[in-house]
C-alpha cells in the first residue's frame, strides 16, 4: 500500500492559469512526485483514479448549479481544501457581472440564452463549502504553490509570506512610484506573491493577489483622493481580478456612493471613519 499523498486539482470557471502554474513547477514536481500520487488533475493528465483525496486543489470560481453540486461532492472526498488563485477566492475577474442585471447579459451574449443554465453571480468557493487554506494571485506564484505542497505533506504550517506589495518594493530597493511620481498604486494593501514586478517598471500595482490582511482600503483612497486622484480613476484600479474580495469591494462601493452614483469628474473626499 502507498504512503503517498493523493492529489485532485478541479476547475471551475477560471482561465486555467493557476493549474498551468502547477505545470510549470517540473522540477519541483518530479521531487514530489516521491510524496505525492497525482489522483485526478484532467489539465496534465486523462488518467483519473477514484477518491478520496489527501489534498484537493481547486481552480475557478461558482457560476452554475452543477458547479455548486459539485464543490459539495469534491469538499466531502477531500481531507484538506485548499483553494488556489483570485477566482477561488475572490470570484475572479467575473465577478465583475455581480450585481448587474443577469437575464440582460444572457441576452446579449448568446443567441439562445434559454439553453444556458448559470448562476447570477460569480462567487468564491469559500461561500459554499470549508476551505482549509487559500493561495491567493492572478495567477498564483508557482514557488509559492510548490512551497504549499510541500508544507502540507510534511503535516507544517504553511509558510506563505502575509505582508504587503509595499515590503516587497523596500526589499528591492525600489523607490516609491506614489510618492516619487504621483501613480496611484495598491501596494500598501495587496497581498505579497508577484514580487512588486509593476512598480518596478513605472506602473502602480492593481491588486492582482488581493488584499493583504487587515487592510485599510479605505485609508489609501482617502489619501490617493487627497493627493488629487479622483473617484471615476480609483474605481477601476478596484475592479480587477480581486474585485468581489471584501475589502476592495467595500471600498469601490462607498467611493461610489461617497460621488452619488456618478464617476465623472468626482473629486469627493472618502470618510475616514
Amino acid at each position: 500500500m502507498s504512503n503517498k499523498q493523493r492529489l485532485g486539482v478541479f476547475k471551475f470557471a477560471s482561465c486555467d492559469g493557476c493549474q498551468l502554474s502547477l505545470l510549470n513547477a517540473e522540477d519541483e514536481l518530479l521531487e514530489l512526485a516521491e510524496s505525492i500520487e497525482i489522483a485526478h488533475f484532467l489539465e496534465a493528465t486523462s488518467r483519473i483514479e477514484p477518491e478520496p483525496y489527501d489534498i484537493a486543489l481547486v481552480e475557478g470560481s461558482i457560476t452554475t448549479p452543477v458547479d455548486y453540486q459539485r464543490i459539495q461532492e469534491i469538499r466531502k472526498e477531500s481531507k484538506l481544501l485548499i483553494t488556489i488563485g483570485a477566482c477561488a477566492t475572490a470570484g475572479g475577474i467575473q465577478a465583475l457581472r455581480n450585481g448587474g442585471k443577469h437575464e440582460e447579459f444572457l441576452r446579449a451574449v448568446y443567441p439562445q440564452p434559454d439553453f444556458i443554465e448559470t448562476l447570477a453571480t460569480s462567487t468564491p468557493i469559500a461561500e459554499h463549502v470549508t476551505v482549509d487554506f487559500e493561495l491567493r494571485g492572478c495567477p498564483v506564484n508557482t514557488q509559492q504553490l510548490v512551497q504549499l505542497l510541500s508544507d502540507l505533506i510534511h503535516q507544517r504550517r504553511p509558510s506563505v509570506p502575509g505582508h504587503s506589495v509595499c515590503r516587497d518594493c523596500k526589499l528591492n530597493g525600489t523607490v516609491c512610484i506614489t510618492v516619487a511620481q504621483g501613480l496611484p498604486c495598491l501596494g500598501p494593501v495587496t497581498h505579497s506573491g508577484c514580487g512588486a514586478i509593476c512598480p518596478q517598471f513605472s506602473r502602480g500595482c492593481y491588486g492582482c493577489f488581493g488584499p493583504a490582511e487587515q487592510a485599510n482600503v479605505m485609508s489609501l483612497m482617502g489619501w490617493l483622493q487627497n493627493k488629487g486622484h479622483l473617484s471615476d480613476e480609483l474605481v477601476p484600479l478596484l475592479s480587477n481580478f480581486n474585485n468581489a474580495a471584501p475589502a476592495f469591494h467595500a471600498a469601490k462601493e462607498q467611493l461610489i456612493a461617497n460621488c452619488g452614483g456618478d464617476l465623472s469628474g468626482s473629486q469627493q473626499g472618502v470618510s475616514h471613519e
